[in-house]
């Protein structure tokens, strides 16, 4: 009975792709370019190096005079319909162009292509967009956005400029990017975003620019056929330079075909068929439907709605809507397990984070994020407001943190033309009691213990009164205080620098795992520096720690503070917070502090705890606690087992 419905269905199915094409939106995002990515593109005489896009390469030293290249999206992106009408797109990308010769020649180009194929002879002044015979011809069929760094033509601004061109390398509007500070060849990564509504397209250059460069009324159906293949195209003359993409994310919208052919297609025998076999396929779809369902769908249902302190379910579109279709210019970061953006939502302002369909564990942290956290409430816990999970899509809905995360205030090591931020002694003090506040509710405040096990600066998270918040509860786990004090794991599970050596050895996570990670960043906090490079090691255990020992064990720890405090704290006070990060820090974990314990040193309640001169060396299993150190260690049973382990 049910067979001959799915034939009907099947044939009509078939029916209707011969004589309608699918349209699908065109999206992609690659934040650095690995060698795999070469599947995704069509190359011309470039390459994938350095984790760029190498448009116009230095292949083994050779000589790159007169040479162009050209770089692909490898599925076209349709622009227009049957029925006029048109698609949109925003795309962003960063630059980065070298002179090698001075002056350097000849540039860079982002073009929408009818031709996959690069034009012979289309090197120097062609850009590799067209050449001498396709120069302001209709058959070229291209549209480029120019960044030129030489003068090759009387019609040229000048060799730092942007320009429009339709199929010609005359530009129809150009831009000078001399006033606005940004110089092409400079060697540096340059943010472009290219915007393009169906009416007018626009351009904008340059670090956090709101402004377009370019902002011109076009209609690109008229230029272009209805498929166009994306991507990046330039050249060299006996002037050259190297030329490359380090990143690159497009976002297409879909376009619906009106078009009559539809109509033409289903002729009245079908409809017949189709009416016949309703009833039929009805039954069918009722009975097999479950098979199209995602097996993991209801386990995440279960899990999260199972709790009567669940937050508030969000629908895709809702989240689309807030974030502008998580457009790339209110991205906020990008983490291991997904990207973060802002947006507007029931008229606040909120974090969103889109879980990586890539990342292999997604399902995991999503459930363990939402189940955790969501029914935890501290002052100094970031909010978890909602959650989505549709379309195979991920996303979590957070409080907005207007002053981002720790690590960009505590880092000296900026970037560029960023701006040097950094904190008060006062504040750095007040940041590490709020962080210690949220562990001490965590091990102790809930009604089961939550373990967070990833504690590290970028998971701090300051509001506008710089209070912290500890986040991303990703690879936490909740335990029965009463019945148990770890949770084991077969997967090393945390971030390396911040990993206490007994973790990496028996695969369990304890509170005193955590006590471990924070006492790595107390000391971040204090000296203004990473985890790692302090030390020659280059293994799971924290370098900034070894570091400190040493200058313990000298009596020099005061030279541990952040230089750019300018020596304005108190010596005693910083003395006290290095000795109490390194008690955190002890190899031994039956002689770390409890938080508790830490709450009270950083309070003025307590001491810091005596700490030896010399680093003592890992000993598994770990010795008892003294007597006298009773009072401040963890609580907790001796782990004597081993967990077979396997990277994460």
């Amino acid at each position: 009975m049910l067979v001959l419905p799915l034939v009907n269905f099947l044939s009509l199915t078939v029916l209707l792709s011969g004589c309608l094409v699918p349209v699908v939106c065109l999206e992609f995002g690659f934040p650095e370019f690995e060698a795999h990515d070469y599947a995704d593109l069509i190359q011309h005489n470039s390459y994938i190096a350095l984790k760029a896009i190498q448009v116009t390469p230095d292949v083994n030293g050779q000589s790159i005079q007169n040479f162009s290249g050209r770089s692909l999206f490898k599925t076209p992106f349709r622009l227009w319909n049957n029925a006029g009408k048109k698609a949109s797109f925003n795309t962003s990308f960063v630059l980065r162009i070298k002179n090698e010769t001075n002056p350097g020649g000849e540039g860079l180009a982002f073009v929408l292509t009818a031709n996959e194929s690069l034009p012979e002879n289309s090197h120097g002044q062609w850009l590799g967009i067209v050449n001498s015979q396709s120069n302001g011809s209709s058959q070229a069929r291209i549209v480029a956005i120019e960044f030129d760094t030489r003068k090759s033509f009387e019609q040229d601004i000048d060799d730092n400029h942007v320009g429009l061109d339709i199929n010609s390398i005359y530009s129809t509007t150009q831009v000078s990017l001399t006033s606005r500070g940004v110089s092409i060849d400079s060697d540096q990564d340059i943010p472009v975003v290219v915007e393009y509504d169906g009416r007018n397209l626009r351009v904008f250059v340059g670090k956090n620019s709101t402004e377009p460069i370019i902002n011109e009324p076009i209609d690109l159906s008229v230029y272009l056929p209805q498929k166009v293949y994306v991507g990046f195209s330039a050249s060299t003359s006996n002037f050259t330079e190297l030329n490359c993409i380090r990143s690159w994310e497009f976002n297409g919208s879909k376009i619906d075909d009106n078009s009559n052919i539809l109509w033409i297609c289903i002729v009245v025998p079908v409809v017949v068929v189709v009416l016949i076999c309703a009833v039929l396929f009805w039954y069918w779809k009722r009975r097999y439907d479950k098979v199209k369902i995602e097996d993991s769908y209801p386990s995440i249902e279960e899990a999260i709605m199972g709790s009567s302190t669940a937050p508030q379910k969000f629908r895709l579109r809702e989240l689309r809507k807030a974030t502008g279709n998580f457009y790339p210019k209110n991205k906020l970061g990008k983490g291991g397990f997904g990207t973060v953006y802002k947006g507007v939502l029931l008229q606040k302002e909120v974090a969103v984070k889109r879980i990586s369909q890539k990342s292999t564990q997604g399902k995991q942290e999503f459930i363990a994020e939402v189940a955790t956290i969501g029914n935890l409430h501290h002052r100094n816990l970031v909010k978890l407001i909602g959650w989505c999970y549709e379309s195979k899509e991920f996303l979590l809905v957070y409080e907005y943190m207007s002053n981002g995360s720790l690590d960009k205030y505590i880092y000296s090591d900026r970037k560029g033309n960023e701006p040097v931020l950094t904190m008060s002694w006062e504040r750095r003090v007040s940041v590490i009691t709020g962080v210690a506040q949220a562990l001490e509710y965590l091990h102790n405040g809930c009604e089961k213990r939550v373990l967070h096990r990833d504690i590290k600066a970028s998971n701090i998270m300051l509001d506008s009164d710089f209070s912290a918040k500890l986040g991303d509860f990703g690879l936490a786990r909740t335990i029965k205080t009463s019945e148990q004090t770890h949770h084991s794991t077969r997967e090393l599970a945390g971030t390396p620098g911040y990993m206490a050596p007994e973790s990496i050895l028996t695969g369990r996570a304890t509170v005193e795992t955590d006590v471990y990670a924070f006492g790595v960043l107390v000391l971040e906090v204090a000296c203004g520096r990473k985890p790692g490079g302090q030390a020659e090691q280059n293994d799971y255990t924290s370098n900034i720690v070894h570091w400190l020992w040493e200058l313990h064990r000298n009596d020099t720890i005061i030279n541990a503070a952040d230089p750019r405090l300018n020596g304005d704290f108190d010596h005693e006070d910083m003395k006290c917070v290095l000795v109490l990060g390194l008690s955190c820090c002890h190899p031994n974990p039956n002689q770390r502090p409890s938080m508790k314990y830490v709450l009270q040193v950083l309070t003025g309640e307590a001491p810091a705890p005596e700490v030896p001169s010399e680093r003592p060396a890992f000993i598994w299993p770990p010795l008892p606690p003294s007597f006298k150190d009773v009072g401040h260690c963890q609580d907790s049973a001796q782990i004597t087992g081993f967990t077979e382990l396997r990277g994460r």
